[in-house]
């Protein structure tokens, strides 16, 4: 499964952010169930590794890590059992271990010289971030016909109630976010909780 494939099979991929590892299985339960395959568990807390690993057996799940920043974060997110990696950025050393490693990456771009610079490297399925402080559809949108190859998961700034003006656009697959999974849901066991917003994403137009 590439990038592109992982980016087809919902409008949303959660953007997650675990701080107890025993949340992760019932957390992956919830929100496949509500109809997002595709997870990403961010790296920004100690229990990161530790949720992937527990997410990873969840049966429809494809579980991901985001703010891979080092060769090294490749290296241990596939380790864990990663099936794609999600980047803030890219740096050619970030590009070399997720090709070297085999982990289909979806590197982060902003400007039209980043995305030609992937581009050159045979990358077309990008991450725009940050998306709205980047100029959000209107910026996507502007470069759509010169970067006409281009495919985007816009994430940053996305919430339920602006991720349609992204999903209209012909050169957005899906957007990123943390509004499926927020923090309250997740400590207070509310997991049908999340399955509903879940459902109300999966269920967005594109």
């Amino acid at each position: 499964m590439n990038a592109r494939d992982i980016c087809d099979l919902a409008p949303v991929i959660p953007v997650i952010t675990v701080k107890d590892a025993a949340h992760a299985a019932p957390l992956a339960k919830a929100l496949v169930a509500g109809g997002l395959p595709a997870l990403e568990v961010t790296l920004r807390t100690p229990a990161a590794l530790d949720a992937i690993r527990a997410m990873v057996d969840i049966e429809g799940g494809v579980v991901g890590a985001g703010t891979l920043l080092t060769a090294q974060d490749v290296k241990k997110a596939k380790a864990a059992g990663a099936r794609f990696g999600v980047s803030p950025g890219f740096t050619p050393e970030l590009l070399d271990a997720a090709e070297g490693e085999g982990l289909p990456l979806l590197p982060g771009a902003a400007t039209p010289s980043e995305v030609m610079a992937l581009l050159a490297r045979g990358y077309e399925t990008l991450k725009f971030f940050p998306a709205g402080a980047a100029g959000g559809p209107a910026m996507l949108k502007g470069m759509g016909a010169p970067l006409a190859a281009v495919r985007f998961c816009p994430t940053g700034g996305i919430s339920a109630s602006n991720a349609h003006e992204y999903l209209s656009l012909p050169n957005v697959l899906c957007v990123g976010g943390s509004w499926v999974a927020p923090g309250g849901l997740m400590e207070a066991g509310d997991w049908d909780g999340i399955t509903a917003l879940a459902k109300e994403a999966a269920g967005l137009p594109r």
